[in-house]
């Protein structure tokens, strides 16, 4: 009889299928975004399925308000959106085994990679650089969380190819992971863009790209962090005693994270209705990701798996701080912009988590440096297992982990 495989692997082979159907559906449409910009009329993939999925209507107004701040920096724009398009191949490229499992032609394909994501976000900071973010495509808010994306993706991928340089493969996986989360963002946008007008009929392309903004970020940052704990399946980290997130700093992190939940529901609710869909639009994404989170981190722990206890522990108190920093943030952003309170409120939730979720990830890479660290200084080898060599999109491949 057929050795049926675990439930981690189905999961994990799912996610990936998943992510490579959305990957290779939005290149075409990523490559042929910009044509009808430079020239009116032309044909152009995307605009052809959202106005049968939504309306002609809804795709000759998101046109309308894209033709003026684009006009201005259409060239870097064109360069970005084709080689995103670029970037949406190269990502399931890495995941065949040929690539994965050699070392030669994984370099090859890692370093395309990271050169055309350099590339592709020149183009997306020169367009943000000549364009006033009250002019921007989508506004202020929109345009602060963009602005905060490329600087993740730019930070990600950096210290992903420094770790790969350096031999450190599980930091390295780590980071590209999340470098790819980021890139997610744009297709995902699409998505949202055809679904949302279906759940709120008449929401215009401003409006829905300020529902959408309040979980992108927090959502592809997730999903690499489930990526990564399902690629790491190790127990321990050698040279790793003790904790950097004990009780005292997860409670503390709690009591934050609530004070900060209150004051944002509080201002969103003084919206009225608008304010009470961007509220739903964040709450939600973020009950469910506190709670798969807590729940891990809870087995593992229980299970004695120090390393994954400690790796979801500290993207917990991550999590748990996002709302805060978010409300600490907006203030910031109305003095330093000159936005008004509302939109200054949605630029802080829409950076809030991805933002701490790279703070996570930051301290997440310290924690293991810290390791070897100690290992050198008691002169032992850093010999336990290490995650299988995987490329930047490895996203859910392997066996995953227990629950």
């Amino acid at each position: 009889m057929e050795r049926r495989r675990p439930a981690g692997t189905r999961r994990g082979r799912a996610a990936a299928l998943a992510v490579t159907a959305v990957c290779l559906a939005y290149a075409p449409i990523a490559v042929t975004e910009l044509w009808p910009y430079a020239r009116p009329g032309a044909p152009a993939l995307g605009e052809w399925v959202l106005g049968r999925t939504v309306s002609p209507e809804f795709v000759a107004e998101a046109v309308r308000d894209r033709m003026e701040p684009y006009a201005r920096s259409l060239v870097p724009l064109i360069v970005h959106s084709v080689l995103g398009g670029l970037l949406m191949l190269l990502g399931p490229v890495q995941l065949l085994p040929a690539v994965r499992r050699r070392v030669r032609p994984h370099r090859t394909a890692g370093t395309v990679f990271a050169v055309t994501v350099y590339a592709s976000m020149a183009g997306a900071a020169l367009y943000l650089v000549r364009t006033p973010p009250a002019e921007a495509f989508g506004g202020a808010a929109f345009w602060i969380v963009l602005a905060t994306i490329l600087a993740g993706t730019v930070g990600s991928v950096t210290f992903g190819v420094l770790a790969a340089v350096r031999g450190f493969p599980d930091l390295h996986q780590r980071w590209m992971l999340l470098c790819y989360g980021f890139l997610m963002t744009a297709p995902l946008l699409r998505l949202e863009w055809g679904a949302l007008p279906r759940l709120y009929p008449g929401l215009d392309i401003l409006d829905v790209n300020r529902v959408a903004i309040m979980h992108l970020g927090a959502l592809v940052a997730f999903g690499a962090l489930l990526a990564s704990r399902a690629l790491d399946r190790r127990a321990a980290v050698p040279g790793l005693t003790g904790t950097w997130c004990p009780a005292p700093v997860r409670a503390a992190a709690h009591l934050a994270g609530a004070a900060g939940l209150v004051w944002l529901t509080l201002s969103f609710l003084d919206g009225g209705t608008v304010g009470r869909r961007l509220l739903l639009a964040y709450l939600v994404p973020y009950g469910v990701m506190y709670a798969v989170i807590a729940v891990r981190a809870t087995r593992a722990r229980a299970r004695g798996a120090l390393w994954a206890a400690e790796e979801w522990g500290l993207h917990l108190a991550a999590l748990c701080l996002a709302p805060a920093f978010s409300a600490a943030t907006v203030p910031v952003l109305e003095r330093a912009f000159g936005l008004d309170r509302p939109t200054a409120l949605v630029a802080g939730v829409g950076i809030g988590c991805g933002v701490l979720a790279y703070a996570a990830v930051t301290v997440v890479s310290l924690r293991v440096l810290h390791a070897r660290e100690v290992l050198r200084r008691r002169g032992e080898p850093a010999d336990g297992p290490a995650p299988a060599h995987t490329g930047p999109t490895t996203v859910a491949v392997g066996e995953g982990e227990r629950t």
